[in-house]
């Protein structure tokens, strides 16, 4: 039998060894590049650790984003279809240009009415999602359980949340299901901060960021691709414009059904892709991370969804039967919720963005299409005080800032008081 050290120094080695950037997990899989596009992937860990001794679900506390969606604006359509039409008829396409101009049209055509609405897939994500949330803690969905379901106004938010819990009704008829979408609950559930949007906007930051993003402007070589007279393109094309808005398209087909029938990757290359993924991941780095060029307090936008979260839950842990509490929102919250709760080193501080991508922000990760979080409690009974709690992001484990000696698992109260104090200690309010 092999020294434990051993095996631990070999499990350490493998795992460092094994370790990609994102220039390669977006090679291995161009889909990456969608940034907070990218359709959910479903969990990577198979099996969850399991709970110590005589410690069982009871609760589960979650907040979700809705899932894949059409493009929100008819604008991000029409615009490359336009700009490459008119060179169409101008005869300035190459034979690509015209086969992705024939592309662009089905996309768009597609799309037609239905900008921002959820698609077949994204339905099917929250129906997964729910399934495996039953089989994975049965416990907490036995019996008459109450399910208390809340949405944002959005459209594709309550279709989102409605997918969900059909599959739960079906699965589990006996639960007893709540379900409301109100602007009653806005205040929480997509609270809109002004003054922190408003340092957002700073134009200082701005500025920073958008001299940034120009060392990975690389629109010129689509334009070689699509277009057979560069002066043309020089005197008539915003270049840039122009194949972000390409790209983005390109990034979205894998939330519709056209995925199964067409593709705009084959028209970038792994440089270009990883280079538009580069910018808008850092985007969102700077509007909804830690980002000390700007206020550096963006994440706490969502202070209110988080103590909403530790009252319920409180609430809930009095119960003497199992409950259910789940919220379905949008990726501009998850994104700085996750941060705030400084899931696995996400919460770090930097002013340096060069240095996003190599601390770990990379937003397919964090918040794709879909992404969720999950609180789930447990306990040996309803008079055990020692409540235990994990974090799953995206459904697999997430760690905590947050000394345990059984991670995955950490004390409720602790969990509780480090948030507490994290939120008290903000000055903005």
């Amino acid at each position: 039998m092999k020294h434990p050290i051993l095996i631990l120094v070999f499990l350490s080695l493998s795992t460092v060894l094994s370790a990609q950037t994102a220039k390669e997990e977006i090679e291995a899989d161009v889909h990456r590049s969608a940034c907070d596009l990218f359709a959910y992937p479903g969990p990577t860990q198979v099996r969850l650790t399991p709970a110590p001794k005589g410690k069982k679900p009871f609760y589960i506390s979650h907040y979700g984003r809705h899932g894949s969606r059409y493009l929100k604006n008819k604008k991000d359509y029409q615009m490359p279809i336009d700009v490459l039409a008119k060179a169409d008829s101008a005869g300035k396409l190459t034979e690509l240009g015209k086969d992705v101009l024939y592309r662009l049209r089905l996309i768009g055509a597609e799309a037609e009415g239905r900008y921002g609405d959820l698609t077949k897939l994204g339905a099917q994500q929250h129906q997964k999602i729910a399934q495996r949330m039953v089989e994975r803690f049965p416990e907490v969905f036995a019996g008459p359980v109450v399910v208390d379901a809340k949405s944002t106004v959005v459209i594709r938010c309550i279709l989102s949340m409605e997918n969900a819990l059909q599959k739960l009704i079906t699965m589990r008829p006996s639960l007893l299901i709540r379900h409301d979408a109100s602007r009653h609950d806005m205040w929480y559930m997509n609270q809109y901060e002004k003054i922190l949007y408003t340092m957002k906007k700073d134009s200082t930051v701005r500025a920073i960021y958008q001299a940034y993003a120009k060392k990975y402007d690389c629109g010129q070589q689509l334009m070689f691709k699509l277009f057979n007279d560069l002066h043309y393109v020089n005197q008539q094309i915003d270049v840039e414009n122009l194949a972000q808005n390409i790209f983005l398209l390109a990034s979205n087909v894998q939330n519709t059904e056209l995925r199964k029938k067409l593709t705009l990757y084959d028209i970038f290359s792994d440089e270009e892709l990883y280079n538009y993924w580069k910018k808008r991941n850092t985007m969102w780095f700077v509007n909804h991370g830690f980002c000390l060029l700007g206020d550096g307090m963006q994440p706490y936008s969502q202070r209110n969804l988080l103590r909403q979260l530790i009252h319920e839950a409180d609430s809930c842990i009095s119960l003497a039967k199992p409950s259910v509490t789940l919220r379905f929102g949008h990726g501009s919250m998850l994104a700085p919720f996750a941060t705030l709760l400084d899931l696995n080193g996400i919460g770090f501080t930097t002013d340096n963005l060069d240095l996003v991508e190599k601390k770990g922000w990379r937003n397919y990760k964090i918040f794709p299409i879909a992404a969720n979080i999950q609180f789930v409690f447990y306990r040996e009974n309803p008079e055990d005080k020692d409540v235990l709690v994990k974090v799953l992001l995206n459904e697999n484990e997430a760690l905590l800032p947050i000394k345990s000696a059984i991670e995955p698992y950490y004390k409720w109260s602790e969990i509780r008081d480090y948030y507490l104090k994290k939120l008290d200690e903000y000055q903005g309010d």
